[in-house]
């Protein structure tokens, strides 16, 4: 009788486990993609001339989204890291990111949310104005949390569907942090030389789409606009990324990654020297390894 009552009691057990965790998958999407890519240039004797060179690029990205009756929790996180050793300069910093972003959503009307949104960025070494010359030393520009940019906003999201998300907000805080004195005193990144942090208020909206153009190439895009409330309001910050992987095999995928960002409060010096803000844009392609979880 005693068996009978434990193995009907292991039954039950292991029944109510596995129904939470079908329950738990019906609520919760999770999933991630990472990609580690190489080239190589080397030259011996070389009669055209040229430079031998060596770099790497590592992306990775995570999610894990929420979706139960009127309410949605969308999780991402975004890292990359890439490095390049060219002749005879030491290795050099071509990409370097950390993005945290969670988003609650309360059903309104159709496919309208009401939304909360938190977003942090920064990097994670720092970061040189490199010299053309070996032998003059490299100037400090960036670093970890000089800058990092903290987004708080309440608004409306958009979602149609799981793809496409466009969240409008009136109601939005920028914080700027220069976690570092030498930047800081500068006042680097629009802080007030000598203070380490920056807040700002103002409008903002982000826009994210994904999407599987056709069979193996998929479509990633980000798009982030902030204007300041209180100073140069017709100044817009602009961020706009985008992300195209080609999956080759099952563990081969070509990447190309582009990112260009416009922020009124960056000041970049141009080959004359004439400081200003300006257009920043950057461009990552490769060819490696990638997985998908």
């Amino acid at each position: 009788m005693k068996k009978n009552i434990l193995f009907f009691a292991l039954i039950m057990a292991i029944s109510i486990s596995i129904n939470a965790q079908e329950e738990a998958e019906k609520v919760w999407k999770t999933g991630s993609m990472g990609s580690l890519s190489f080239s190589q240039v080397a030259l011996t004797n070389w009669a055209a001339g040229g430079e031998s060179s060596i770099s790497g690029n590592l992306l990775f990205n995570m999610f894990a989204n929420y979706k139960k009756g009127k309410s949605t929790w969308d999780n991402t996180f975004d890292f990359g890291y890439g490095s390049m050793k060219q002749g005879d300069f030491d290795w050099r910093k071509t990409d370097d990111k950390i993005e945290l972003a969670s988003k609650y959503g309360q059903y309104a009307f159709e496919h309208w949310y009401y939304s909360a949104l938190v977003n942090f960025k920064t990097q994670m070494t720092t970061g040189f104005n490199y010299s053309d010359d070996p032998d003059i030393e490299d100037v400090e520009i960036s670093q970890l949390m000089a800058p990092a940019y903290l987004n708080i906003a309440l608004g409306m999201d958009y979602k149609p569907n799981d793809d496409f998300s466009l969240l409008v907000s009136p109601l939005s805080g920028k914080i700027t942090f220069v976690n570092d004195t030498l930047l800081s005193n500068a006042g680097s990144f629009g802080v007030e030389p000598g203070d380490k942090i920056r807040s700002e208020f103002g409008a903002y909206i982000k826009m994210t789409y994904k999407h599987d153009i056709m069979e193996n190439v998929a479509l990633s895009t980000k798009l982030d606009l902030f204007s300041n409330y209180m100073e140069n309001p017709q100044n817009i910050d602009i961020n706009l990324e985008l992300l195209i992987s080609m999956k080759i095999n099952k563990y081969l995928t070509a990447t190309i990654s582009a990112t260009m960002i416009y922020d009124d409060d960056i000041m970049i010096a141009d080959d004359m020297g004439k400081v200003s803000p300006r257009i920043q844009m950057k461009e990552v392609f490769g060819i490696g390894i990638a997985y998908k979880f």
